[in-house]
């Protein structure tokens, strides 16, 4: 019976958009423009400068010019670029946060006790008070003491405080070392030593880390701590760590003799950024980025976000130690952007710290721009259709039918706009509402999660291509390109070659689109790593006298000059029978099984089958037992029980076969691992990219085990 319900519905749906669709045709194709839409999106946007199949590829916007060194040719450094935003939109909101009104323990079934907060509005200040506070704090660095070229630490969650710390650091030449916030203590210790930093400057949560490890770093001098109504005890340290706070240290650059104190200022070869990476692959190493490479990435950047100005809010969650994010927020600034300040444990109404029943930092901020790592956008992806599903036959009906034919419209040029404001309107407000553009990058992004992206948040996702060693910059999709799965053409700043790899049949002389492994010149290509140079020889080259990066991802480009990703070096691995797997391919395809939340495939070259480490979804595995008789048990012994695994391994083959992969390339075991992976655990960064070798040494009791029967 409800076959034959959702049959009539589909057939009622049909008709009236087939009526609507004839009495609009006209009017809405002059307004819709489909055909221009579909030519502006197929358009040439990249070529080689050369015909050679080694020749780089360009923009075309810049295929026959120089390539694009700064945002504004006014501005050589990062300083001159807040300099020129302060003179320009001097009284405009620039940094906001939310107040917190009060913090409450919550219990839950299990016995846990969660903290969650009640926040109130956004308080800002302008761009002009920020260059007071940056001026202060960066007056006061160098009357404590601080030297200019002279390494300084942050080590904080993203917040109002870290940029205007950093900004502070670019206007007195005080290169910034970033370390992530949820790095273990041994890779701390590592990056201060290694980078000799005398002065810190964190937060106060993050302050305890530092009363263990201070006979580990003897360089550190000073702790500067950002502290809102916090106490900062001073007992618990030596007395030859000077710890003040970072109204403190503004309230000293504030005194008349300290602010007069000359500036040096920076120049475009000065060291801007020592960046660690999250260490996913070893030690994190520490890339040297200048304020000319930083300058080079947001020129070519800005210029793919069309509209970039004071009318959009941007929000800042991600973590500022990330270059994605650090250029992100930089290069929003220089144009006049609001960016109010989140974090993943408040960012939506449903995050975890947020009271039910209150409001998540973006419903309240209502963003125009955000940056997101994949790993959320398949949050939200997977959340909207459990929704979806477990809403009535008719309201299901009704939402796949939308879902399709606005799929369907967008594919051949048109929008939806009844279908945007009846019914997509409501899932927009997930993120706000207002949302005009997102940038995704971090980590490959499934075609499926971009198209639902576009078609439920009615707003299109760029995903870039780029890494630090790069300045994030590398590739981002034209905003006016519908398809979906690729990277987007070179930006303006920098050009992109394909190098042979022979042993993967990579060839820039493949048919029909040209392989090989990215490699990418530019002004925006960093000057190596950090007191590395056996690994800075390794990973960069010089060709025709431009600085490249060898990224070690393979790629292909594509008649319209875009640049798709289709492998990684390092992920590819030859099994037993000598056929190759990707293991970020097949994670790509695995994780849109709704049974998935995290995936990690496993394989090595003595066997002839891969084998999957899940995170699964508690609600969607609860309600999988349930359908074959098991219930009562907690999520931990769910994971344990073997019908469950069998299950779930039949699950992800029918996921597998969905999404075209080869026999061998579909798991023949699986763990089903209770606990999520987070940051803090070692197993992801902080852009949620797996860390093999720690997830590996973490169950390889477990794999041995499944290798044995496989």
């Amino acid at each position: 019976m409800a076959d034959i319900f959702l049959h009539l519905v589909f057939g009622v749906f049909k008709a009236v958009t087939l009526v609507y669709n004839i009495v609009t045709f006209v009017p809405y194709y002059v307004v819709c423009q489909p055909g221009e839409k579909l030519k502006r999106s197929n358009r040439l946007k990249a070529k080689r400068i050369e015909e050679s199949p080694d020749s780089p590829y360009r923009a075309v916007d810049v295929a026959l010019k120089e390539l694009t060194t700064t945002p504004f040719p006014e501005c050589r450094t990062l300083d001159d670029l807040f300099i020129r935003a302060v003179r320009i939109y001097g009284g405009k909101k620039c940094l906001g946060t939310r107040e917190v009104l009060r913090e409450e323990d919550e219990k839950q079934p299990n016995g846990k006790v969660f903290k969650k907060v009640i926040l109130g509005e956004y308080n800002w200040i302008s761009f002009e008070e920020v260059f007071t506070r940056i001026t202060n704090l960066g007056s006061g660095l160098l009357a404590l003491g601080q030297k200019p070229r002279c390494n300084t630490l942050i080590y904080a969650e993203t917040r109002a405080e870290w940029m205007i710390a950093a900004q502070a650091c670019f206007k007195y030449n005080f290169p910034v070392v970033t370390l992530y916030a949820t790095l273990g203590v041994d890779a701390l210790v590592h990056g201060i030593n290694e980078s000799e930093v005398s002065y810190v400057i964190t937060s106060a949560e993050l302050l305890p880390k530092f009363q263990g490890i201070l006979d580990q770093i003897p360089k550190v001098s000073h702790l500067i701590v950002m502290c809102d109504e916090q106490k900062i005890s001073k007992k618990d340290f030596p007395s030859h760590i000077n710890i003040l706070t970072f109204a403190e240290v503004e309230l000293i650059g504030a005194e008349p003799d300290n602010i007069r104190t000359p500036v040096t200022k920076p120049s475009r070869d000065d060291t801007a950024v020592i960046m660690y990476t999250s260490g996913s692959t070893g030690k994190p190493k520490g890339v040297i980025i200048s304020h000319g490479n930083l300058m080079s990435g947001m020129s070519g950047q800005c210029q793919r976000i069309e509209g970039l100005g004071p009318h959009d809010t941007y929000i800042g969650y991600l973590p500022l130690a990330h270059v994605l994010e650090l250029s992100a927020e930089t290069a929003s600034l220089s144009h006049g952007v609001a960016i109010g300040y989140s974090s993943p444990l408040t960012l939506t109404d449903q995050s975890s710290k947020i009271k039910k029943g209150s409001q998540g930092d973006i419903s309240v901020l209502k963003p125009t721009l955000m940056a997101a790592v994949p790993v959320i956008m398949d949050r939200l992806y997977k959340g909207v259709w459990d929704k979806v599903k477990s809403g009535s036959p008719f309201s299901r009906a009704l939402f796949q039918f939308a879902y399709e034919y606005k799929k369907n419209s967008l594919e051949k040029g048109y929008d939806t706009p009844v279908f945007n404001k009846i019914l997509f309107s409501k899932i927009r407000q997930l993120l706000g509402g207002e949302l005009r553009m997102m940038l995704s990058g971090g980590a490959p992004l499934s075609e499926k999660t971009q198209r639902f992206m576009n078609i439920c948040f009615c707003c299109p996702v760029l995903q870039g291509y780029g890494l630090t060693e790069t300045c994030g910059a590398g590739t981002v999709c034209d905003v006016n390109d519908m398809s979906t799965g690729r990277v987007g053409p070179p930006v303006t700043c920098c050009e992109i070659r394909l190098r042979n790899w022979q042993e993967g049949n990579y060839l820039n002389t493949n048919k029909p689109y040209p392989q090989g492994e990215i490699l990418i010149g530019g002004g925006n290509v960093v000057q190596g790593y950090y007191k590395n140079k056996e690994k800075t020889e390794e990973d960069f080259t010089v060709i025709d006298g431009l600085q490249y990066f060898c990224t070690g991802d393979i790629g292909q480009v594509e008649k319209d000059g875009s640049l798709r990703v289709i492998d990684r070096m390092k992920d590819l691995v030859k099994l037993q029978h000598g056929e190759y797997i990707s293991l970020s391919r097949i994670e790509t395809a695995l994780k849109m099984c709704p049974l998935v939340e995290q995936i990690c495939i496993h394989a090595n070259s003595s066997q002839s089958v891969c084998i999957a480490l899940i995170v699964p979804s508690q609600k969607n595995l609860t309600e999988l037992a349930k359908k074959i008789g098991i219930t009562g048990k907690e999520i931990e012994d769910l994971c344990e029980d073997e019908k469950v695994e069998k299950e779930v391994l039949k699950e992800l083959a029918t996921a597998g076969r969905k999404a075209k992969l080869e026999k061998f390339e579909i798991p023949s075991k699986l763990k089903l691992c209770p606990e999520p992976w987070m940051p803090d655990t070692g197993l992801v960064t902080d852009a949620f990219k797996l860390k093999r070798k720690n997830i590996e040494e973490t169950f390889k009791p477990s794999l041995q085990r499944m290798y044995s029967f496989a």
